[in-house]
């Protein structure tokens, strides 16, 4: 047996041309992802948008692609997607003609070029809602159906492109059943919520490419809403010599909440993250140290600053003059350094950001009561954590 072609050099997100903005925009970000050391994106095409103008269409993915090449990336172009099959019904004969029209157009033109890594013919093909609903022994016809479905486009592909690389981006594991024997890599995407269920659909897709005799990818993962964290997920990627495709570059839009390795403006939200991306993960062993933030009683000084900014000092009988906010927000700023530096607060609101957002407010627009309780409960964080009194 020939050796397997080894991918577990990809290092890919997914961002396309409709997350790309302006070209000026998809530069920026593009200079982002070099930075990361990103070397491949996966996006979605549109059959739709094809048929309204399939010229311009093109333009606008041999802008993406071709952008993104000049930083080293290569693409991998979904020609179908999966995700909205409601209620299937097998596509007409002109239907049919119509998609094959529009896989032979994109093939015969970007099918030579360099920074095509793969087509992945169609994404999660049976994670929608006419499998979820489906009831008793529904699911097996159903998956049936769709396997059968995946399979003649799959077939519609290869005619069109005997030499180039195929994948299947499977939302689950045990899904790349329905393409293994067709494709070149079979490909799997993992959104679980433990390293016990990452690590089983890791062992499961190496499996079938013992069985099968072809490399896997994970062509989507993290999220953390889903209980998914990038970090986790890459340590065991990365163990396991298993290339990988985060979704997905940049937080915005729809699943920025949720997903996202940098802001626009090259910003991030999660520093583990990138990190991770470089191989370097927490420390979660009996022998990580943890941070003594009052080893030379900054602790101490900090309360204390803001104790004396919030204290009334009194100048003459009956009069007092209060500190200004820009002092009694010096002073929480030295508690929260503290706080975040050592990771005592959540990192998901960051006091940095609230003390910034009052720093950005004019003085005369201040709410001062606000900011004295924002003192104050910086100061009750650091006394609660350092248990002092």
């Amino acid at each position: 047996m020939k050796p397997l072609k080894d991918y577990s050099f990809i290092r890919g997100v997914c961002h396309g041309p409709y997350s790309a903005g302006s070209h000026e925009e998809l530069e920026k970000v593009l200079g982002f992802a070099k930075r990361l050391m990103i070397n491949s994106t996966r996006f979605w095409m549109s059959e739709e948008e094809w048929k309204k103008d399939p010229e311009g269409y093109k333009a606008v993915l041999r802008d993406f692609m071709e952008t993104c090449w000049n930083y080293g990336i290569s693409s991998m172009p979904i020609f179908w997607n999966g995700n909205f099959i409601e209620d299937f019904q097998e596509p007409t004969d002109e239907a049919w003609a119509l998609s094959e029209a529009y896989a032979k157009d994109i093939i015969e033109t970007f099918g030579k070029e360099e920074y095509i890594l793969m087509w992945d013919v169609i994404n999660e093909p049976m994670c929608n809602d006419y499998i979820r609903h489906s009831k008793g022994g529904e699911y097996e016809k159903r998956f049936s159906e769709l396997s059968a479905y995946v399979r003649r486009l799959c077939g519609i592909v290869r005619k069109l492109d005997p030499e180039g690389c195929l994948t299947v981006g499977h939302e689950q594991v045990r899904h790349c059943v329905s393409s293994n024997d067709l494709v070149d890599v079979i490909s799997f995407h993992d959104y679980l919520s433990t390293r016990k269920q990452i690590e089983d659909a890791v062992c499961e897709a190496e499996a079938f490419s013992r069985q099968f005799g072809k490399p896997i990818l994970n062509t989507e993962t993290g999220c953390v809403g889903r209980a998914n964290p990038y970090e986790v997920e890459l340590e065991i990627l990365m163990r396991h010599r298993v290339g990988w495709y985060l979704f997905n570059l940049v937080s915005e839009g729809f699943w920025g909440d949720i997903h996202g390795l940098v802001y626009p403006d090259g910003t991030i939200r999660d520093p583990a993250v990138i990190a991770a991306l470089f191989g370097f993960f927490r420390n979660r062993t009996d022998e990580r140290i943890r941070v003594n933030v009052n080893k030379e009683g900054h602790a101490y000084k900090a309360v204390k600053a803001v104790e004396d900014a919030l204290r009334v000092e009194e100048t003459t009988l009956f009069m007092s003059k209060p500190k200004t906010t820009d002092e009694i927000l010096e002073a929480a700023e030295y508690c929260v350094n503290i706080l975040e530096a050592a990771e005592m607060v959540p990192m998901w609101n960051p006091p940095s950001a609230r003390l910034m957002d009052y720093r950005r407010t004019p003085e005369e627009k201040r709410d001062v009561y606000e900011i004295r309780r924002f003192a104050y409960e910086m100061a009750k964080l650091v006394r609660e954590n350092c248990m002092f009194f």
